[in-house]
């Protein structure tokens, strides 16, 4: 099992001991470190409500491309398991109300995200930053949709949502000012790996 977890066109995989024992404790510990990592992440952040500016995109999309599309959807499955148990590992905090609540879309994007970009890293786009960038945004994109979805599923009375126009107002106030944010943040992400690749992964 250890053995498929990561593919060797990966910074991980490069990385991985030969024994399958050592593999799979390097892998759990991957993971771990990976929800610190994103926890980090989630703490640097511009409180502005609906949704808040963090890096959590960036580190996760770092994370996936470094990582691969198992141990990153694993990473991302027990960041949001640890926050559902009430650990604060949120850009505010945690809890059940936490994840239902306006950030919830993206925070469940999150998946989609690492398992888009997991899987083009796991095919080589580590060492290709035209595709490792393209990845990213749709990734990103991917993320959004699922974001955007909830908020105007849960919109409902919210103060903040515009009744006469549900849709653009929550595009408007929770997706369209991100947008450039989180292409720069892939565009650095892309250049972090692609960066690290070369000084490892080309190596090997």
């Amino acid at each position: 099992m250890a053995v498929t977890l990561t593919t060797p066109n990966t910074l991980l995989g490069v990385f991985q001991p030969k024994g399958n024992v050592a593999k799979l404790a390097t892998n759990l510990a991957t993971v771990v470190l990976g929800t610190l990592l994103i926890t980090a992440a989630a703490k640097v952040n511009v409180p502005v409500w609906p949704v808040p500016v963090t890096l959590q995109s960036f580190a996760i999309a770092a994370l996936a491309a470094a990582f691969g599309m198992r141990i990153a959807t694993a990473t991302v499955a027990l960041y949001l398991l640890e926050g559902a148990m009430g650990l604060p590992v949120f850009a505010t905090g945690g809890g059940m109300a936490y994840l239902v609540g306006p950030t919830g879309g993206f925070l469940i994007g999150f998946l989609a995200m690492a398992a888009i970009i997991g899987a083009a890293a796991d095919r080589g786009a580590s060492s290709r930053p035209a595709v490792l960038f393209a990845s990213m945004l749709v990734g990103g994109s991917v993320m959004f949709a699922f974001g955007f979805a909830w908020l105007v599923a849960m919109a409902g009375q919210a103060q903040w949502v515009d009744q006469a126009n549900v849709v653009g107002s929550a595009f408007a106030k929770a997706v369209q000012p991100f947008i450039v944010w989180d292409i720069l943040k892939m565009a650095f992400a892309t250049l972090t790996v692609t960066g690290a690749w070369k000084l490892f992964g080309a190596k090997r």
